[in-house]
């Protein structure tokens, strides 16, 4: 079940957890993908949170939002980019987009596997996805006073193994989200001692998993009658070789 718009809104703009939140999550997309001119760059359940430092180089970015959830405007005091549409429809040409984030849209939909084909269906050639979701094994996935609480949690191999399901390769995992989600003075102001330490500890437990997939695109079989017939009729065989002798006649 999708969160409500407006829970997520006052979690990531109006609590400092929130905040804390967004930065670390933000700040390991923007590693992976650092920001390029031209590209299209789209958000789907509510990734807008992540998606400010494409605004200004890419071709456009886009942020989707479920209709359970509801829509909000996105970005405030600029032209809005943020559109309501379907878990199963999403109001996007076929081979659109370039880089798609998944954030609160994938763990809380009733229909995850049409998620990820309308991902699958709106990426294009060398397009890639990032799926964010809560992890199964860590502090935030255990908590209600966040987003991460919500829904189905995961594990990396759960999360891998569905991407291939449908059609993409996992690429390359990570955790975040180190430290615990608690709204006291130390953690918030430790939160990137916190982070640091579990980039550098690959053994401890990170509250949100990360993805990143690219769409499998397979070679095209080789079209015509001689892919169809492997082996064709030999009907032919024996034309303009003249008339075997009858055997009666041979000396």
């Amino acid at each position: 079940m999708h969160l409500d718009v407006l829970d997520l809104r006052n979690f990531y703009y109006r609590t400092a957890l929130g905040r804390v939140a967004q930065r670390a999550i933000r700040d390991q997309v923007v590693k992976h993908w650092a920001p390029a001119a031209g590209q299209t760059v789209v958000g789907f359940g509510f990734a807008v949170p992540l998606l400010r430092p494409y605004l200004a180089d890419s071709r456009r970015v886009i942020g989707l939002m479920p209709g359970p959830q509801g829509v909000m405007p996105w970005p405030a005091g600029v032209e809005n980019v943020s559109v309501l549409c379907e878990d199963t429809a999403w109001p996007l040409p076929t081979g659109l987009v370039d880089r798609l984030i998944l954030m609160h849209g994938l763990e809380t939909s009733e229909n995850p596997s049409a998620v990820l084909e309308e991902a699958g269906r709106v990426l294009g050639p060398g397009g890639r996805a990032l799926v964010i979701v809560p992890n199964r094994s860590g502090l935030w996935a255990r908590s209600d006073a966040t987003p991460f609480g919500f829904g189905r949690p995961y594990s990396v191999a759960q999360l891998e193994a569905q991407l291939k399901r449908h059609g993409f390769t996992p690429e390359r995992s990570q955790s975040v989200l180190f430290a615990p989600p608690a709204s006291t003075r130390f953690w918030l102001r430790t939160a990137n001692f916190w982070e640091a330490i579990g980039r550098r500890m690959p053994w401890l437990v990170g509250g949100v998993l990360m993805v990143e997939a690219s769409k499998q695109v397979y070679a095209p079989t080789r079209g015509g009658l001689g892919a169809a017939v492997r082996r064709p009729l030999k009907v032919l065989e024996g034309v303009g070789k003249g008339n075997p002798e009858p055997a009666l006649n041979r000396h």
